[in-house]
C-alpha cells in the first residue's frame, strides 16, 4: 500500500509543500483546507497533477475540503493558520491561531489515529506544544518544522559568503524557531571545516544574525505574506526522512522531557527520524556560553507559551 501524506492547508506554504513533496514520489497526497475555499483546494492538486508528465512522477495528489479524505494517513503536515505580517510578533500569533490549531488537530486523531504530525504553523514551538496536548499522541509522533529551516537559511548564507556549493556546507541551530535561536558556529562547517577557520569573526557574528532574523527578513521583503519555498522544502526533507525511515539526525522541534536541562516545551533540538517519527533526541554537550543562549531561547519559547488559554 502507497504511503498516505495529508497537507491541512492549502495556502502558499502547504501547496508549496505538495509540490516537493510530490517530486519525492514517496506517498499520495491530500490537500485540504477549509470549507470557505470551495473547490481551490481541488484546483491546486490538480494542478500539481497535471505537472507530473512534464517533471516525471506518478504521485496521486487530490484537493479536499473534508477531513474523511483524509483517513488513515501515514503522515498529517499542519500549515493551516494566519501568516505572520509586517510588525507583528510571533506571539501576536498565538490567540489566533489556536483556535485553528485545536480544530486541526482534533479532525486529524479522529481521521488519522496513527499518523506522525509535523507543525509548520507559527508560532512554532508553541504550536507544537498545542497539538501534543490536544491530540494526547505520544511525544514521538508530534514534530515541529523548525531547525532544519532555520539551519537551512544559514548553510545558504555560508555559501553566499564563502562563494562555494550549498552542498558543501553543515550547520545546526537549535533552539526556540524565533530571534533568540542558536546558531551552533563550531558544529558549523564548509567541507568538514569549521567557519570560524575560514571567515573572520565579524562576518560569522553577521550571519549569526541573519540566521536570527531570516524569518523576519523575508516577510519585510514579502510586505504581504511570509516564507513558503524553503519552509515546505525544509517539511518534504522531513516526510522523506521518515517514510523511508531514513534515521536522519536533523533539527527539528520537539517535546523535552529533561534533555539539555528543559521539560514540558517543544524546543528545538538534534533529533533522528525515522518510521516511529523522533526516535532519538541527540543531546549535544554545549558550552556555558552556548547553554546560556539556549536557556535565554526557551524563555522567549515560555514566554509566547504563557499566551496559551486551555
Amino acid at each position: 500500500m502507497r504511503n498516505k501524506i495529508s497537507i491541512i492547508g492549502a495556502g502558499f506554504v502547504g501547496s508549496t509543500t505538495a509540490h516537493w513533496v510530490a517530486e519525492k514520489e514517496i506517498g499520495d497526497i491530500v490537500l485540504l483546507d477549509i470549507p470557505a475555499t470551495d473547490t481551490m483546494p481541488k484546483g491546486k492538486a490538480l494542478d500539481l497533477l497535471e505537472a507530473g508528465p512534464v517533471l516525471g512522477y506518478d504521485t496521486h495528489i487530490v484537493g479536499t475540503t473534508d477531513y474523511k479524505d483524509t483517513a488513515d494517513s501515514d503522515i498529517v503536515v499542519i500549515t493551516a493558520g494566519l501568516p505572520r505580517k509586517p510588525g507583528m510578533t510571533r506571539e501576536d500569533l498565538v490567540g489566533k491561531n489556536q483556535a485553528i490549531i485545536t480544530d486541526v488537530v482534533n479532525n486529524v486523531v479522529k481521521t488519522s489515529p496513527n499518523a506522525i504530525l509535523i507543525v509548520v504553523t507559527n508560532p512554532l514551538d508553541t504550536m507544537a506544544y498545542l497539538a501534543h496536548k490536544v491530540s494526547g499522541l505520544p511525544r514521538h509522533r508530534v514534530i515541529g518544522q523548525a531547525g532544519v529551516l532555520d539551519s537551512a537559511r544559514m548553510r545558504t548564507f555560508i555559501a553566499q559568503e564563502l562563494n562555494v556549493s550549498v552542498q558543501n556546507t553543515h550547520a545546526f541551530v537549535l533552539g526556540g524557531h524565533g530571534d533568540e535561536m542558536v546558531p551552533l558556529v563550531r558544529y558549523s562547517t564548509v567541507a568538514g571545516v569549521p567557519i570560524t577557520e575560514l571567515m573572520p569573526a565579524d562576518r560569522v557574528t553577521a550571519i549569526v544574525d541573519r540566521t536570527r532574523k531570516g524569518g523576519g527578513e523575508i516577510v519585510n521583503l514579502l510586505k504581504t505574506g511570509s516564507a513558503y519555498f524553503a519552509p515546505g522544502a525544509a517539511v518534504a526533507e522531513m516526510v522523506e526522512a521518515i517514510l523511508k525511515d531514513r534515521k536522519l539526525i536533523l533539527p527539528c522541534a520537539a517535546y523535552l522531557d529533561g534533555e539539555y536541562g528543559l521539560k514540558d516545551m517543544y524546543f528545538g533540538v538534534p533529533v533522528k527520524l525515522g518510521r516511529d517519527g523522533i526516535e532519538e533526541i541527540v543531546q549535544i554537550k554545549l558550552l556555558p556560553d552556548e547553554q546560556e543562549m539556549l536557556n535565554k531561547s526557551a524563555e522567549l519559547v515560555r514566554g509566547t507559551m504563557s499566551a496559551l488559554k486551555f
